[in-house]
């Protein structure tokens, strides 16, 4: 057994979510990304005396959505707290967060990994404010300072220390990325710090039931950061207790230059933060009339479309999850399923030419909602094998995509309607097999792969207009004797 297998890792994230709200979370200011440094500020962002928050409605909404989707237990009585510390870019001198009574409690996500299904369980979800942003490049001599993202409405979702592996959180992250996009409470955007991330770190040996000394590596902004992080922490505490050195609790920094980590302080404990409600803020009671009204306007989750289309459409696994991968895709695949029971087919339109024509174009699906009675019509001239898919989802799909006209009077107008008579194969098929007398006798003695070039040579004289089908029925019939 090699070193790093007598370890067990333990892993537990704290992810923090920026709202979608247009305002921030205790006062007007708008809380949109990339304006001019502090242009988004106000006397109650700035924290002044005699400024009084009032609590955002609609942040309150988007964390229940979240917790609902989750499947936690949303709390009825809340209320905000103080949690005091001191950075240059949080002007209050303290952040306005939930301690005690966190607006969602429990829940779990499934992730889908390669040795099968696993449940990250969470431990809450709560509310609180951002802080603002210090810009270290910007001067070789000093820090900047920029506000306005303080205040911003955050929900910060809690695991429990139940993953055990760099790729597991990899896929946690990746699935609380596609869920909040999903139910429209988050852009997820981790490159303008719209989704953030914290992991808590340690290892035990592989039995051990009892926690090791654990380190945080803070905001983390992508993904494959989150991975690398992990791993290159992993690796430094299993070094540290073989050398058997001494874990310090400890908070870290990752520089993406080279996939390491560094110290940037000992970690402070919650009593160090000094916790008390705020009392400039009222607690706030959620009905559960108020709740269930919530859940109601929710969208349909993933898994739940997932289940429906594999039982209900007989869509494969990998279908549903590509389909599944984001919400415009799947509510569009939904709308067109709607007008037509050809559901396999559909989803390979998407998963192919829908795709590739939207990257071409810059197009979203959106815009190809009125173009929905165009694509009924040509999964049904595929179908009847009026059209092959090729010329369908080639040149007659682009026209279309252009004109928004009928499919049958496109293909019909410039002669591209595929002929499934066999007399008129026929005649294909014999003005084929005479101009190539020398192949015939290839494919006679064995070389059997020959029956493409036949086929293609078809295709090519009829302009793809002869069935592939009875073309090579014809072409197996002939060559035969």
């Amino acid at each position: 057994m090699g070193i790093a297998e007598k370890y067990e890792a333990v892993i537990g994230l704290e992810i923090h979510a920026q709202l979608a709200t247009q305002s921030k979370l205790f006062c007007g200011d708008a809380a949109s990304f990339g304006a001019e440094p502090n242009t988004h500020i106000s006397p109650i962002t700035m924290g002044h005396p005699g400024t009084l928050p009032k609590t955002n409605v609609k942040a309150v909404e988007y964390a229940i959505k979240l917790g609902i989707a989750c499947g936690s237990r949303i709390e009825n009585n809340n209320y905000f707290a103080r949690k005091n510390y001191f950075y240059p870019d949080l002007p209050k001198g303290y952040q306005i967060t939930q301690h005690t009574t966190p607006i969602c409690v429990g829940g779990a996500i499934k992730i889908k990994g390669e040795d099968g299904d696993k449940i990250v369980q969470l431990n809450r979800i709560h509310l609180e404010e951002d802080a603002g942003k210090s810009i270290h490049d910007a001067s070789a001599q000093d820090t900047y300072i920029d506000l306005n993202r303080a205040g911003t409405p955050l929900v910060e979702m809690v695991t429990e220390p139940c993953i055990h592996s760099a790729q597991d959180a990899f896929l946690f992250v990746s699935e609380v990325r596609r869920l909040v996009r999903w139910i429209g409470v988050c852009d997820g955007n981790m490159e303008e710090g719209s989704l953030r991330c914290d992991a808590n770190i340690s290892i035990r040996l592989k039995g051990d039931k009892k926690l090791g000394t654990r380190v945080e590596v803070k905001n983390l902004n992508s993904i494959r950061n989150i991975k690398k992080a992990i791993e290159f922490e992993i690796d430094r505490l299993i070094q540290i207790t073989e050398a058997g050195g001494t874990i310090l609790q400890q908070t870290r920094s990752f520089d993406a230059n080279n996939d390491t980590t560094f110290s940037i302080r000992d970690k402070e404990y919650a009593n160090d933060y000094r916790y008390f409600p705020d009392p400039d803020l009222a607690p706030f009671q959620l009905t559960q009339q108020y709740i269930k009204d919530i859940e109601i306007a929710m969208p349909v989750l993933p898994g739940a479309l997932k289940n429906t289309w594999k039982s209900d459409y007989a869509l494969s696994e990998y279908d549903v999850e590509q389909l599944c991968e984001n919400k415009e895709e799947a509510d569009f695949y939904a709308a067109w399923t709607k007008q037509t029971n050809q559901y396999k087919s559909a989803a390979n339109w998407i998963l192919g030419p829908i795709r590739e024509y939207l990257n071409e174009t810059n197009s979203n699906y959106k815009a190809l909602l009125p173009f929905i009675p165009c694509l009924v019509e040509l999964l049904d001239l595929v179908a009847s094998k009026e059209l092959s898919f090729s010329m369908a989802s080639g040149k007659v799909f682009k026209a279309v995509m252009q004109q928004m006209q009928s499919p049958r009077e496109y293909a019909k107008s410039n002669n591209l309607l595929q002929s499934n008579s066999s007399d008129e194969i026929e005649v294909w098929v014999d003005q084929v097999l005479l101009m190539h007398p020398e192949k015939i006798i290839e494919y006679k003695k064995g070389k059997k792969g020959l029956i493409g070039l036949f086929t293609g040579e078809v295709k090519k004289l009829s302009q793809g207009k002869a069935d592939p089908t009875i073309t090579m029925q014809l072409l197996e019939q002939k060559l035969k004797y």
